[in-house]
């Protein structure tokens, strides 16, 4: 991942749908390792599975460990987010059930979700003198001009397709 700072002021390049889903879990009782550590380390596999199949439909993430760890997601739809929380062959479906037949009602660890969709003209994103982060790594940015230099702004560039070309990624 480049941490190369984009100087100036950018917004994302997304046109159309995005699906943001927040993940994460977080130790209920941190000294209990062998009961949160198989809900832990199920994470990676799923992100490496993800990450080498575009058709999956995962744009970008982000990850946050800490107590509460969280795990920003953006994908193509709702319906590549669930087909891949439902497919057998995936590195997800049998940690999911594994944790709901040991660990379901277990205080040792919480584990958490959010799922959004997010039509065009209900989204909009600055990114000023910032790396590739949240929807314009996922998508590219362009740089803020000519009405888009307000939240408002961007907000109806979205649905009337006022973009101009990016010089960032």
């Amino acid at each position: 991942m480049s941490t190369a700072v984009n100087p100036g002021r950018y917004t994302h390049a997304h046109t159309g749908d995005v699906t943001v889903f927040l993940i994460g879990m977080r130790f209920g009782k941190p000294l209990r390792v062998a009961r949160w550590w198989p809900v832990f380390s199920a994470m990676p596999p799923m992100l490496r599975h993800l990450s080498a199949e575009p058709e999956s439909g995962l744009l970008s993430y982000h990850l946050w460990p800490g107590r509460t760890t969280l795990l920003l997601s953006y994908w193509r739809s709702p319906d590549h987010l669930m087909r891949f929380a439902s497919d057998t062959a995936a590195p997800h479906l049998e940690p999911w059930r594994q944790f709901n037949r040991t660990l379901g009602s277990d205080a040792s660890v919480g584990i958490w979700h959010e799922t959004y969709q997010c039509h065009p003209g209900d989204y909009e994103a600055i990114y000023v003198n910032m790396p590739a982060f949240g929807l314009g790594k996922a998508a590219g940015t362009v740089r803020v001009g000519k009405g888009t230099a307000t939240a408002r702004q961007r907000m109806r560039a979205q649905t009337a397709g006022d973009r101009e070309p990016s010089t960032a990624a």
